[in-house]
């Protein structure tokens, strides 16, 4: 199976990824985790990426897509499928992808889409809190850690992004508006579309996606 989840920033995308892919048995693909790590690993694309992110702004394409059709090549062989969470982003990586999945003889089977609104898009984002160490995700509200500040896992410091704040994130959802919507049209002309309320709890949502992927109506 082959799932694409598309919705803004601060949709929900991560945290149902992490919460499905197991049960699924797919490959979770993210955008975001491949980004952090090149930009952690302080090389010449993570820089480049970093000023990207910071700004609001979206990585260019051929960089997201080198990086994606890497880890397909790396993978297709074991025929696990793939959730793919963060990526396409614009028309032409949802095109790419086509493509190079099309190369190791597969096909998008699911575009599900989380619809968020603005307003809860906001208080996810700028409560959201990252560990240094292990990438573990927490948020102030709705999943603190035991610890202020500190993570459960590892113990790691708990930090906010630099892009977790209110302006930036308006500025990346005028740019995913601009950009990355008409990717909704792209998979509902394929005819793979699914949208589901991503305002509810996350296992509101979880339910819904697992309904679609067993080819129930929500």
């Amino acid at each position: 199976m082959i799932i694409v989840l598309l919705g803004a920033p601060g949709a929900g995308k991560g945290t149902l990824a992490g919460a499905i892919k197991d049960q699924l048995g797919v490959h979770h693909i993210s955008t975001g985790d491949l980004i952090r790590a090149e930009i952690k690993a302080g090389s010449v694309i993570g820089l480049e990426i970093k000023r990207y992110v910071e700004s609001g702004g979206l990585v260019p394409d051929e960089v997201v897509t080198r990086m994606i059709e890497g880890k397909v090549k790396e993978t297709a062989a074991d025929k696990k499928g793939y959730m793919f969470d963060g990526f396409p982003r614009t028309s032409a990586q949802a095109s790419d992808l086509d493509k190079v999945l099309a190369a190791n003889g597969l096909v998008i089977d699911f575009a599900l889409y989380m619809e968020a609104s603005l307003n809860v898009v906001l208080q996810r984002l700028t409560g959201r809190r990252v560990c240094r160490k292990c990438g573990a995700l927490y948020h102030l509200k709705n999943m603190p850690s035991r610890k202020e500040g500190v993570c459960d896992v590892c113990t790691g410091e708990l930090y906010q992004r630099a892009d977790d704040n209110e302006e930036t994130i308006k500025k990346r959802i005028v740019v995913y508006n601009d950009q990355t919507k008409p990717i909704i049209d792209f998979y509902k002309l394929q005819e793979k579309l699914h949208t589901v309320n991503a305002d509810t709890g996350a296992e509101d949502v979880r339910k819904a996606l697992i309904q679609i992927l067993n080819g129930k109506k929500s």
